[in-house]
């Protein structure tokens, strides 16, 4: 199901799961991904593993805090294993990345929602024979929710990856593409204005892929612009 946002932008409404294509994992590509992520990122201390996989197994990379990176860094390997939906062959498959700051409650289930969010996230377009690029967002239903107590964080948005080396965002055809938490207001911004007015709020914030639950939102002061964006 398809409508268009005020800006413009299709809105890909997802309703209809495809059937369940149970995966047990492509070891290949987890292989791959992690050699990628230890070339350009660094070392893989541990493999968040997906425990029931009905469309595509997700396992999530944890590579932990080092003096140059002084924060979790995660990505996944199991999105890219089969082909998205996607308009363009070239835009079919992808992978994720968050970062979390090294004080994270990783030992407590309260946690642990960045990493379900991102196996979420990756599981999607296979789950609703859809696909996700940069740009796109997902609400946490409708009307969105918190992901958990204590954020009002209750969507995503995809972005390029900031805190990675340009060099990481593609492996063979595999795109890398950051989650970036998003308040209601922001998430309503974006249909509002678009992608664009939204990423140019949130770079002038200094966010990016290094979650900060607490952040304030970008969304506020929206006001219907005088000028139309130029379309065809």
């Amino acid at each position: 199901m398809d409508d268009e946002s005020a800006a413009g932008e299709p809105i890909l409404r997802h309703v209809f799961e495809a059937p369940p294509t149970p995966s047990s994992g492509d070891p290949a590509v987890l292989d791959a991904v992690t050699a990628h992520v230890e070339r350009h990122v660094g070392p893989v201390a541990s493999v968040w593993h997906q425990r029931q996989s009905p469309w595509v197994h997700v396992d999530v990379l944890v590579m932990r805090p080092t003096a140059e990176r002084p924060f979790f860094t995660f990505v996944t390997a199991g999105m890219s294993e089969r082909a998205m939906a996607a308009p363009d062959p070239a835009l079919a498959r992808a992978e994720l990345v968050l970062a979390l700051p090294r004080d994270w409650p990783l030992a407590e289930d309260r946690g642990l929602w960045p990493l379900t969010l991102l196996q979420t996230l990756a599981e999607l377009p296979h789950r609703f024979d859809t696909w996700l690029w940069a740009g796109h967002t997902v609400p946490n239903g409708d009307p969105p929710a918190p992901y958990a107590p204590g954020t009002r964080l209750c969507g995503a948005i995809l972005a390029a990856p900031l805190l990675v080396p340009d060099a990481f965002d593609v492996l063979d055809g595999v795109h890398f593409h950051s989650v970036l938490p998003l308040h209601a207001d922001e998430l309503e911004l974006k249909l509002r204005r678009g992608a664009d007015e939204l990423f140019a709020r949130l770079e002038r914030a200094g966010v990016s892929e290094l979650l900060d639950p607490d952040r304030p939102s970008v969304g506020g002061g929206l006001r219907r612009s005088r000028f139309r964006s130029r379309r065809g």
